[in-house]
């Protein structure tokens, strides 16, 4: 039992750790709130279900394709809905809540409200004790954390990352300084949609696709995000280990736990916000927000 709390603990805490920090960056720099952040993730999802059931790639490929092709959709939502309006964050929601919708119909009308499932991309299990454990839920934690760790050193210690922070912490004067900020804000909008859609080629084996996919997360990364504070990316990273093993926990112990998931990550954040209403992390990232 504890192992199995480990490692799909650490499986969901890396899916939420991918989607809290790219929802954190894209909000630290351009100050939106993209509640179609998860859609990207079912969309990655099911191009990589596509490609695999449907045209009969290979791994590689399939991730391949579904990387680039959810990239580039991510990116001409921006150019086209979210850039000319980024100052008006009400409308950024709406207009981003309304293309996740669009993009859960489109899946719902193409292959209904089935669950459909994915072939491991690395089949078997290594046995822990009495505890079997997919290579999948291996590989995956395995690439989530090998991703996080080469994204926290791209902004911490490149030039593009250093001009993303300046811009996060002061956009007015990092244009003073020369840095273009709009072309910021395309960089981190296209790494922010990258992390989503590489969590949902890395789940799409271990769970299952379908089209309302991307309702659940969407909650449990924005009380990741709040919890940890909202626009830090270290909190943000905090918040969704918390909240991806309370939710482990509560699934293994709890009768229907499973479906309480998202409420038990609320009430913790409810919590915590009565107590520290700026968040885990809130003070220590006023200054430095990346």
């Amino acid at each position: 039992m504890v192992v199995d709390v480990i490692v799909n603990g650490l499986a969901a805490s890396g899916t939420y750790a991918l989607l809290a920090v790219g929802f954190a960056l894209i909000f630290s720099v351009a100050r939106i709130l993209n509640m179609a952040h998860t859609a990207f993730f079912m969309i990655a999802a099911f191009l990589f279900y596509i490609a695999m059931s449907f045209f009969k790639l290979g791994y590689v490929a399939s991730s391949a394709v579904a990387l680039v092709l959810t990239v580039l959709l991510g990116i001409i939502c921006y150019k086209l809905f979210f850039e000319r309006v980024k100052e008006h964050e009400q409308t950024v929601m709406i207009i981003s809540v309304a293309l996740a919708m669009v993009a859960q119909e489109v899946f719902s009308l193409l292959f209904g409200g089935s669950y459909r499932g994915v072939d491991p991309i690395i089949s078997g299990f290594c046995e822990l004790g009495e505890t079997r454990i997919s290579y999948q839920h291996v590989f995956a934690i395995a690439c989530t954390g090998v991703i996080l760790i080469a994204v926290w050193v791209w902004l911490s210690n490149t030039r593009i990352g250093n001009a993303i922070r300046a811009v996060a912490q002061d956009a007015e004067m990092a244009n003073v300084m020369g840095i273009n900020d709009r072309y910021m804000c395309v960089i981190v909008m296209t790494l922010s949609v990258f992390l989503a859609a590489v969590a949902g080629v890395l789940m799409a084996p271990i769970g299952m696709v379908h089209p309302h996919m991307w309702t659940q997360p969407i909650v449990v990364v924005l009380a990741a995000v709040i919890l940890g504070g909202l626009g830090s990316i270290g909190g943000s990273l905090v918040g969704a280990v918390i909240l991806g093993y309370v939710e482990t926990i509560v699934a293994f112990l709890v009768p229907g736990g499973a479906f309480l998931g998202p409420s038990v990550a609320l009430m913790i954040m409810v919590l915590v916000l009565m107590i520290r209403p700026e968040g885990l992390f809130g003070v220590f990232f006023e200054e430095e927000r990346l």
